[in-house]
């Protein structure tokens, strides 16, 4: 009987549980404490109230990397009935997640604000997986710039935004859209 096949097969799952063994030990000598220093440096320049890197490490190998905004008030408060109590509503800041996956590699989230009591949160946002040797500054200055959009979208939002044609069914001003028909 020949195994050819199924031999070439056994090794390549032998080099990706290698693999998985390789990006685990990277994450804990290179990745995990790079993400730390530049994410550091970068609150030391924004100066954003607030803000702080957490690690996460509870569950080994399944550990994070958080840039969290923090807390804060919304601004918004519910009357409570009957009283002059008011309960004031939190704010989730957002937050840029670098997460570790099961098989060693790198999965890149984002958190958009929230309010708690006023709809439901987003669950997070998932930008990329990546290979712990693909992670470099560049990219981490990307997730940056994605992170910021995103929170200042959310903080800015309104309707007055150009909306994108419905492509079919009614849209608000009663006409159908035919992907440029006339």
């Amino acid at each position: 009987m020949d195994f050819g096949n199924i031999i070439a097969r056994v090794n390549k799952y032998k080099q990706i549980l290698q693999n998985t063994e390789d990006y685990r030990m990277q994450w804990h000598n290179q990745i995990k404490p790079m993400l730390e220093a530049t994410l550091g440096k970068f609150l030391e320049s924004a100066a954003l109230p607030k803000a702080k890197v957490i690690v996460r490490d509870n569950i080994e190998n399944l550990e994070a990397v958080i840039l969290d905004l923090g807390n804060s008030s919304s601004g918004i408060s519910e009357n409570i009935e009957n009283t002059e109590i008011k309960r004031i509503m939190i704010k989730s800041n957002g937050s840029l997640i670098y997460q570790q996956l099961f098989n060693g590699k790198i999965m890149v989230m984002l958190q958009s604000p929230n309010i708690e009591g006023y709809g439901q949160p987003k669950p997070p946002f998932p930008l990329e997986i990546l290979r712990p040797d693909e992670l470099t500054n560049p990219f981490i200055l990307r997730h940056l710039e994605l992170f910021l959009k995103d929170i200042t979208d959310w903080e800015d939002f309104d309707d007055d935004q150009p909306q994108k044609p419905n492509a079919i069914g009614f849209t608000p001003s009663g006409y159908e859209y035919h992907g440029g028909e006339e």
